[in-house]
């Protein structure tokens, strides 16, 4: 198989999200602008399913089995059973869905709204009160991203929020956070062994934080610059719009408006590789299960407004797995890192 080849039948507009299976590395679903939800099988490269919402779709993920869950412009959360064509709508927010996880731990959904709440989701729950919404909590601002690990909620928003919780106790904030970085967060992901997570911003730069509140794991945070370029003399910088932990070796990717791709191992601070550039900004990131495979959505994120662009593409790109080991076992601890390949 080519190292690269081009999702056939991408979505007629911008893309918002990638998603592998979390158990089955040929399955991709994409979720656009156009209003679709899309299902892919990679190895036969064709569309093998879709649905749509009334409005763009801004993010997507995975259930149970073929379960998948959407939101977007239209306000609603959706479940669509690929298998057996169910489509249920589970409730809605009163402002655009922006990011959603499902936590394969408690079996329920946790959406992100711009209207300043998280909500809870169960399609088996059915309460007349309720309905399938198990509860909705609110924010001091807009909910720009998510993730979930084990019993872990991070959620990153406006005004550089980043709120921890435990998942089996959602009325009470397990950590209240300031953004390491100092503009808009754009990103966060988990880490894969559930110690802390990465987050990325609009002015090209990524933190890894940790969980643990104590001073010694503290002392272990770092952030760094990336995804940027000197043109004539002058460094322009672009937003990270893209992060994803590879699911074996818990090294990351990230993408940026440059239309560029880096591996980072993270426990020693390196950067692994960069890949040539795709023709436009990289909207979404995802890895397969079995990490062989990394899709990148190459999909123009509107940070310089209306202008002519490459059209909307999905990559499907084979990364062999020495590309993405760390550089050595991670270290017991990060301060003996050496700092390399990193600017801070």
């Amino acid at each position: 198989m080519a190292a690269e080849y081009e999702l056939f039948e991408p979505p007629n507009d911008a893309i918002s999200s990638v998603v592998f299976h979390p158990s089955k590395p040929e399955i991709l679903m994409v979720s656009s602008w156009d209003k679709s939800v899309a299902l892919y099988d990679i190895v036969k490269n064709q569309q093998t399913a879709k649905y749509n919402h009334e409005a763009p779709v801004l993010d997507c993920c995975f259930g149970e089995g073929m379960e998948a869950y959407s939101g977007g412009l239209d306000r609603t959360v959706r479940m669509h059973d690929f298998a057996t064509g169910k489509d249920i709508v589970l409730g809605s927010h009163d402002d655009a869905v922006r990011a959603m996880a499902f936590s394969t731990a408690n079996n329920f959904l946790v959406t992100g709204s711009w209207d300043k709440t998280i909500g809870t989701w169960d399609h088996r729950a059915g309460g007349v009160e309720h309905g399938h919404n198990l509860g909705k909590y609110n924010q001091p601002e807009k909910i720009f991203s998510l993730d979930v690990c084990d019993q872990k909620l991070v959620v990153a928003m406006a005004g550089r929020h980043v709120f921890i919780y435990d998942l089996r106790n959602m009325k009470e904030t397990l950590q209240r956070r300031e953004s390491s970085l100092k503009y808009q967060t754009r990103m966060v992901r988990c880490m894969r062994d559930g110690l802390g997570y990465a987050s990325s911003s609009i002015e090209g730069r990524v933190a890894v934080e940790f969980f643990d509140p104590s001073a010694e794991s503290q002392a272990k945070k770092y952030a760094f610059k990336c995804h940027r370029k000197t043109i004539d003399g002058v460094e322009t910088i672009y937003p990270v719009n893209a992060l994803a932990y590879h699911p074996i070796h818990g090294t990351f990717a990230s993408g940026g408006a440059d239309g560029v791709v880096t591996l980072w191992d993270g426990f020693n601070k390196k950067r692994l590789r960069q890949y040539n550039p795709y023709p436009t900004s990289i909207a979404s990131l995802s890895w397969s299960c079995d990490g062989k495979t990394l899709a990148v959505a190459s999909s123009y994120t509107f940070e310089e407004g209306e202008k002519d662009h490459a059209p909307d593409q999905v990559f499907l790109r084979s990364i062999a797995d020495q590309e993405a080991r760390p550089k050595t076992l991670p270290p017991s601890s990060a301060s003996s890192a050496a700092v390399a390949g990193l600017s801070m």
